[in-house]
């Protein structure tokens, strides 16, 4: 099964290459999506045995593997009309430069499939090299997708994601580099790079070492993840990008970037340095807040203020795993309801954006009545992703108020509560003046379909949900990798 879960995609992605027809490529993709979903919820039946001791799930691994497959489940969807109402101008030309009849489509839809298979991969590893590789899969596999419309912006924005990120990577892997020497410095005996052989020796570690391999590690994947002050590949990207890859990456790839620095700082803890990480976490936490605060005041693209909101929440997991205790559950299911919450945002932009034709917020007004579905969704998704009751993210984001506070970090939640206080005047005063007024006169009312709708309503649902009531099967998983991180 796990097999299965890991190599349907790749040789899904690989084939798309090569299928001539539309509706069989949507078709495949769409299935494909669907069949992940099914044994990703198989596995929270039963866990799948452990594949050639280098890939297997744990509580966090899980975690992340779901709200993917998930998120890619309803891109995909979208994805169908989106691409059937795309440009057709587009293909011409790439067509002509490139002489391959069967793009750009082929291409994207591909590297869609080529992207949740390397994030399935790093959901599923064990082995801190082999996460590397995913890690540095889902980079190559996004970049021709942030490309997607291939103009001037797009191009810079692929070329600055790309190059920031690869140097990101490559400290990670000096990291993992100087991780083997930690152990090989402190013991006779060759230790492999697994999880569970590391965690198992984690006693024989050299301390200097380790920390150097750490602070490595956690600027190499902090990079990929959107941490202040590594994050400047992240607004262009995913301003430029597509929406449906915005919510992806957004959503996704910026979770697959955070296991890679957990996994870390799960070494750490049981190195006995769980001190010396949850003091990094924290700092780069507030940090990242405060700088998406900064920016996303007087912020009038849209997308773009939507990416620092992805800095501003992705600081906050970072800090409740680093104030331990009760903080890293609220870590653990603002994981999953921010991603819930974004990807349905990105997705809700895209609407929003082939209406208007404009990702300035100072020129979009009346969406309700533009977009009778999408605009009353827009306002809900604001109040969601700004931490508003009852959406999972107030309950997330309270519970990580509440560990600050039982641990002692009272200056740490006073800054918390400011950063929060500023980005929701911040996002209230873009989102709340789309939505009002009469619309612009060039913009005709749009007379939606259900599948640029039906998937940001599910993924708001859902988040709406969780605010609500948590399932026992999800409450458990969750403090299952809150305990995986916590000391």
């Amino acid at each position: 099964m796990l097999a299965a879960l890991i190599f349907l995609p790749l040789a899904a992605g690989m084939a798309s290459f090569f299928i001539l027809g539309d509706a069989l490529r949507r078709g495949l993709l769409v299935g494909t999506a669907f069949v992940e979903c099914l044994l990703a919820a198989s596995f929270w039946v039963r866990t799948p045995d452990p594949l050639w001791d280098v890939f297997g799930l744990d509580a966090p691994g899980l975690l992340v593997l779901s709200v993917t497959a998930l998120l890619f489940l309803a891109a995909s969807v979208y994805a169908v009309g989106y691409l059937s109402r795309e440009d057709k101008s587009l293909r011409r030309d790439f067509t002509q430069k490139f002489h391959f009849t069967n793009a750009p489509e082929a291409v994207f839809t591909a590297c869609l499939l080529l992207f949740l298979f390397a994030a399935t991969v790093v959901a599923c590893s064990r082995h801190l090299g082999l996460l590397w590789v995913g890690i540095e899969a889902t980079t190559l596999a996004s970049a021709p997708l942030i490309y997607f419309h291939r103009h001037r912006r797009s191009l810079e924005a692929t070329w600055k994601y790309l190059i920031i990120c690869s140097v990101g990577i490559a400290l990670a892997l000096l990291g993992n580099f100087l991780l083997d020497i930690s152990w090989q410095q402190a013991s006779d005996q060759a230790v492999p790079m697994t999880l569970p052989a590391l965690l198992q020796n984690a006693g024989a570690v050299n301390e200097r070492w380790f920390k150097a391999a750490f602070i490595f590690i956690f600027i190499g994947y902090g990079t990929k993840m959107g941490l202040a002050p590594m994050h400047t590949w992240l607004p262009d990207a995913h301003s430029e990008a597509p929406s449906l890859v915005s919510a992806l990456l957004s959503g996704a790839l910026l979770n697959c970037a955070f296991l890679g620095i957990a996994r870390a700082h799960q070494l750490s803890l049981a190195a006995g340095f769980g001190a010396f990480s949850q003091e990094l976490f924290v700092l780069f936490g507030l940090v990242s807040m405060g700088l998406a605060a900064m920016f996303i005041v007087g912020q009038s693209d849209y997308k773009r203020m939507l990416a620092y909101s992805s800095v501003e929440h992705m600081g906050v997991i970072l800090l409740g795993v680093g104030a331990g205790g009760l903080a890293v559950f609220g870590s653990m299911l603002h994981l999953v309801c921010h991603s819930l919450t974004k990807a349905a945002l990105f997705l809700l932009a895209g609407n929003i954006l082939a209406a208007y034709r404009s990702q300035c917020s100072l020129e979009i007004s009346g969406l309700h009545r533009v977009l009778p579905q999408s605009g009353p969704l827009w306002v809900a998704g604001f109040f969601a992703i700004a931490g508003s009751p009852p959406f999972g993210i107030f309950a997330s984001e309270f519970t990580v108020l509440r560990g600050l506070t039982a641990d002692g970090f009272g200056l740490t939640a006073f800054f918390y509560l400011l950063f929060l206080g500023v980005i929701f005047v911040g996002m209230a005063n873009a989102v709340l003046r789309m939505a009002q007024g009469e619309a612009p006169a060039r913009v005709e009312p749009v007379t939606e379909k259900a599948d640029s709708t039906l998937p940001p309503a599910c993924l708001l649902l859902a988040a709406l949900m969780l605010g609500l009531y948590q399932p026992a099967w999800l409450r458990e998983t969750l403090q299952a990798a809150a305990q995986v991180f916590a000391q």
